[in-house]
């Protein structure tokens, strides 16, 4: 799991729109308190209003908010300031129009997490103090934004920011051609026609070991976590003799076992991560088994069981943060009651406010057993696959920026899932890992890289350079 998503995790939902969508009704109300022509942020405050006669939840519903980037190579970041339904509940997605025109050829979608709830006939979600800026803190104009008002200064009516709800646009007027769709038009699973170059750098590992404390482990490149710390419940231990190898069908298996008795003190986690931090564009792939239910003991404990890439946060809302995660919870967690998939694209967050800068895609469904994760990142989008299938993409401002570690973790997110003290253990197990450095491979290219490996027997390869 995401080292950040000890703290919290913001998390959009998309929802396909049900048959009662036709009947809703909502609005959407306007200020700003940037009213210059030119600022350093954009500051769009926005409410959203159910003016309808059925209850509408949030996680089914986005709004954009449209503007006119400042260069063609202009690139924003978004944050929550303040939320009456919390900044955690709230994303932010940056997007480019299809058709520009003279005052728009960008927009900003903000989503909604299942924790910001719903909207009741009459009800608004009140203050949402929302803001964008250039990643590179350059001054911005926005007297040219189609959505802009400078004079709106209290909170009214404003049909310049949509409202949509399963792709049906419920209040507002897009510019001219660009009426939003969903689901997105990004091809689902269009391959590379580049063929893959044999000789790029790379690493393959089929985690061929004899035990954690193997001196090939961290000749390899590989640090067990050890000791106590984030993420996970405080006062557990992270517990490297429980990160095992045993052979499964062929191949060398690791193995990351979490045990619990419900105690903080007799709780045990499992972490392994590259030693180097060295990996940023490229194809990142995996092949894990996730498990529902435990191996020893009752069943119900919030469990994290992920594949991630990540640069560490050096201090609250530092820029070269970053972070790509598969997080499956096979019994919820963060108020989610059942199996849940997250992939989640990190800019950056703070602890205290909480802040987090992401956008994330959801999947609520059994992901038990053996599952192939890939995640492609180029200098425009991140793309994360499950089993061959485009699961969600990503772009701007999540891309990361500076070199990250490949790790797997397996960690508790509370102890309120199993109450009991009847000690249990989870399994996670993952095949190899791969990482193609500056290449975008489609998952079938994946596949043939690995077995080429295999083919010729290599079980360990590293040749992608410092970073």
């Amino acid at each position: 799991m995401a080292l950040c998503t000890s703290a919290g995790l913001a998390c959009a939902a998309l929802t396909a729109m049900p048959a009662s969508a036709a009947q809703d009704s909502l609005s959407a109300q306007y200020r700003t308190s940037a009213t210059g022509a030119t600022a350093d942020q954009s500051e769009p405050w926005l409410k959203v209003t159910n003016t309808g006669s059925t209850t509408v939840p949030l996680s089914g519903v986005t709004v954009r908010y449209y503007f006119k980037a400042d260069t063609a190579d202009s690139s924003y970041r978004f944050a929550c300031s303040w939320a009456v339904r919390g900044c955690a509940n709230i994303t932010g997605t940056f997007g480019t129009l299809a058709h520009p025109t003279a005052t728009a050829d960008r927009y900003l979608e903000i989503g909604f997490t299942a924790g910001a709830g719903s909207l009741p006939p009459g009800a608004d979600t009140s203050d949402m103090q929302l803001r964008f800026y250039r990643s590179t803190w350059a001054t911005l104009r926005q007297s040219d934004d189609y959505s802009f008002n400078g004079a709106q200064t209290s909170y009214a009516n404003w049909s310049k920011v949509t409202v949509q709800r399963g792709g049906t646009i419920l209040w507002g007027t897009a510019p001219d051609g660009n009426d939003p769709t969903q689901p997105p038009t990004d091809p689902p699973t269009t391959p590379p026609t580049t063929p893959p170059n044999q000789n790029g750098p790379a690493l393959f590992d089929d985690f061929n070991y004899t035990s954690s404390s193997d001196p090939l482990v961290q000749q390899h490149g590989w640090t067990v976590k050890s000791g106590q710390g984030g993420p996970g419940v405080p006062g557990a231990t992270w517990s490297p003799q429980d990160v095992t190898f045993a052979p499964e069908n062929g191949n060398s298996i690791m193995n990351l076992k979490l045990t619990t008795d419900g105690t903080a003190a007799g709780t045990k986690e499992t972490e392994i991560q590259t030693t180097a931090r060295k990996f940023r564009n490229g194809t990142y792939a995996a092949r894990v088994k996730f498990n529902d239910t435990p191996a020893t003991g009752p069943d119900g404990d919030h469990v994290n069981q992920t594949f991630f890439a990540f640069t560490p946060l050096a201090h609250d809302m530092d820029p070269d943060y970053g972070e790509l995660d598969f997080e499956y919870l096979p019994n919820g967690g963060w108020g989610e009651t059942g199996n849940i998939m997250y992939t989640t694209s990190w800019e950056t967050y703070q602890n205290d406010p909480w802040n987090a800068v992401n956008t994330h895609t959801e999947s609520r469904q059994s992901y038990d057993g053996w599952h192939d994760l890939i995640v492609t990142v180029d200098n425009t989008n991140i793309k994360y696959y499950i089993d061959g299938q485009l699961f969600a993409t990503h772009g701007e401002p999540y891309l990361p920026e500076t070199p990250m570690f490949i790790d797997f973790n397996h960690w508790l997110i509370d102890l309120a899932g199993q109450t009991g003290s009847t000690p249990r253990s989870y399994n996670q197990k993952v095949d190899y890992v791969y990482f193609a450095k500056d290449q975008v491979l489609s998952p079938a290219q994946v596949q043939a890289q690995v077995a080429a490996y295999r083919a010729a027997h290599v079980t360990q390869v590293d040749t992608v350079p410092a970073g």
